[in-house]
């Protein structure tokens, strides 16, 4: 049975990342108006994902590009979140800040059941719940393809705000190595807890002839791969520590706090 994603702990926004930081995102310049307010998250300042327009009502997107070709896993952060985290540790976001962007982040520990999904699946939210809502691509003719297996989570609904959450990996599930997801399996049989570390925004759409809106939680996998096949296989839940970028999600302030809101919590920090 689907165990639905819940908010083990958060904490207040914190200021984090270093410049040149191998992770970055790409927003439009207000300066130039020309641009057409494509957003990217780059890897080693190569594309690696698209992200949802800033205008609003465009559909939610991510979509797997060419720079999206290798974790970001070391030896420190994986030894930290192998013990499996019980709460936030300022030792793991200590280490992760080091390859983050500078900006604000909102940490949260989340307990998250894992299923993944393949492009144009009965579970891929863009050939599903995204057609029932504003239809397919206008230019294909057809739905979105994200160009990776992917992960969701949870999903919630409250009158007219529908919230999806993704778990979206660097590297598709196919690079893992079959050993250490059968290590990873075998040690989520014994009841033993895993953390996988992940670097999130949330972004929300809603087209101009509709009343509904639908929001994305997108989690992107920094270390943690083989964890999250592994906890997809077994129907186990996984920990995830997500630290959400304030500065680059399309909403903020109560929209965003609302929005994770919705979210069962069970400690705020």
């Amino acid at each position: 049975m689907h165990k639905p994603t819940r908010i083990l702990a958060k904490s207040a926004p914190v200021q984090l990342g270093v410049d040149g930081a191998q992770l970055s995102f790409v927003r439009p310049d207000p300066a130039k108006p020309g641009q057409t307010g494509d957003r990217r998250l780059r890897l080693d300042g190569v594309d690696a994902f698209d992200l949802s327009f800033w205008c609003g009502t465009c559909p939610l997107l991510f979509e797997r590009l060419g720079g999206a070709n290798e974790t970001l896993s070391n030896d420190k952060m994986q030894s930290l979140l192998n013990r499996g985290l019980t709460s936030i540790d300022r030792k793991v976001i200590k280490a992760a800040s080091k390859i983050l962007p500078k900006g604000r982040y909102l940490p949260m520990l989340l307990s998250v059941d894992p299923i993944l999904v393949m492009p144009f699946s009965e579970g891929d939210y863009f050939a599903n719940e995204q057609v029932v809502h504003r239809g397919v691509e206008p230019f294909w003719g057809m739905p979105h393809n994200a160009h990776t297996p992917y992960y969701r989570g949870g999903t919630w609904q409250v009158e007219h705000e529908s919230l999806f959450e993704f778990i979206v990996p660097m590297v598709p599930p196919t690079w893992n190595e079959s050993s250490r997801v059968d290590e990873y399996e075998a040690r989520f049989k014994n009841g033993e807890s895993q953390t996988v570390l992940a670097l999130a925004v949330v972004d929300r759409t809603q087209p101009s002839d509709s009343f509904d809106a639908h929001s994305g939680l997108m989690h992107f996998v920094l270390d943690g791969h083989h964890k999250l096949e592994a906890a997809a296989r077994v129907g186990s839940p996984v920990t995830l520590l997500s630290l959400l970028a304030v500065d680059d999600s399309m909403v903020g302030g109560d929209d965003l706090e609302r929005l994770i809101g919705m979210i069962a919590t069970d400690e705020v920090l």
